[in-house]
């Protein structure tokens, strides 16, 4: 099967959802299918490279930085991958197109499926659907939503990363919404065995934007000085200057490493070096880096924020607290960091946990997906 994959942002561009689509696409190709992604370039990467068995193509658009895209970005996104997409459409003939993020690559998706009658599966991880994260997103469905319901409508399935965003794409698109988690390679991340570090290390891992609460982490934080800890933020973003000034008010430099962006294999280095996982999101889809978090092994303390609650069992593998609980956040983290043996209890859970999100089952879900839907079309 032969399977175009459109999304506007990909490793080593963007976030956690490209990197759920980069694990799709190579258990894909692994399974003897042909994979395409188009996608966004960004300055020095290729514009077009093989990566384990796939092929991606990077079309230009006006995106200056890895971390995040404005509208500019994401309309010149759309404005280069329709012919480009067009191109490809004709002259390599795609079975199915997969389309990641009804905005803005929804569009892309549509175009081409108008022009070929070839079907497409969308598929939403939270910041592309009204309401799922309204700090960041809220300003722009004000004007944008008129256009998006075209785009849910006419896709022959729709899937959602998490319940949460299911549920929130289903009041403004009532159309069939399947629930396909982001996976992890649980051969590819396997911690070992598994020990607490003396001191404890947590680790955050996420652009540093208000959806993130960053800020607020270092807060937290603050208030268990006294106990043994090192943090570690990987990411960068807007917030980064208001980290670096609170980490300074607290007076905890030598406790905060702050490495900015980076690959997202040495991501998996630190959470290897890792004990626990602190994500205070103000909203979340199915984080990436909380799946992977899992399997590495990591204990998890953060908020009730989407589909977080997906990834912790209360009091086993972490704790979760309400939306803004900075009170709870730090209770939960005294409760792992004040006792290494409950610690260690938490990090073994985790990776048992980690195997309801195995990208084997992941993968296999979409297979279902696109030949169902490759059938569906032969038989009009």
């Amino acid at each position: 099967m032969r399977i175009l994959v459109v999304i506007y942002e990909f490793p080593p561009v963007g976030g956690g959802g490209g990197r759920a689509a980069q694990d799709i696409c190579r258990g894909l190709a692994e399974r003897g299918h042909e994979v395409m992604v188009l996608t966004a370039h960004l300055k020095d990467l290729n514009r077009q490279e093989g990566i384990d068995g796939y092929q991606v193509i990077r079309v230009p658009s006006a995106r200056r930085e890895a971390f995040k895209a404005g509208l500019l970005a994401m309309g010149g996104f759309i404005l280069a991958a329709i012919p480009a997409g067009l191109r490809l459409v004709h002259s390599w003939q795609p079975d199915v197109i997969q389309v990641h993020f009804a905005v803005p690559s929804g569009p892309v998706g549509w175009a081409l499926s108008r022009y070929s009658e070839v079907p497409y599966v969308l598929t939403a991880h939270l910041g592309d659907v009204p309401d799922g994260v309204p700090e960041k997103t809220g300003r722009w469905f004000r004007w944008i939503y008129p256009l998006t319901p075209p785009l849910w409508k006419r896709a022959a399935q729709v899937v959602a990363v998490s319940e949460h965003t299911r549920q929130l794409a289903f009041k403004h698109y009532p159309v069939d919404i399947r629930v396909i988690p982001n996976g992890v390679d649980l051969h590819l991340l396997d911690p070992g065995e598994i020990r607490v570090n003396s001191p404890p290390r947590i680790v955050f891992a996420g652009r540093l934007m208000p959806q993130k609460n960053p800020v607020e982490l270092v807060n937290i934080l603050a208030r268990l000085a006294d106990l043994p800890w090192q943090c570690v933020m990987m990411g960068d973003g807007p917030l980064m200057g208001k980290v670096q000034q609170a980490i300074a008010d607290h007076g905890l430099q030598d406790r905060f490493v702050l490495p900015g962006w980076v690959t997202p294999e040495e991501v998996l280095a630190n959470f290897a070096r890792s004990d626990l996982l602190f994500m205070p999101s103000l909203s979340e889809g199915l984080p990436v880096v909380g799946v992977q978090g899992l399997a590495m092994g990591l204990a998890i303390v953060g908020s009730q924020a989407g589909g977080l609650v997906d990834l912790v069992e209360q009091g086993k593998n972490g704790y979760l607290y309400p939306v803004g609980d900075a009170d709870g956040m730090a209770t939960g983290l005294r409760m792992l960091l004040g006792n290494p043996s409950a610690l260690l209890l938490a990090r073994q859970y985790s990776r048992r946990l980690a195997t309801k999100f195995d990208l084997e089952q992941v993968v296999d879900a979409y297979q279902q997906i696109f030949e169902a839907v490759r059938r569906s079309k032969s038989q009009k």
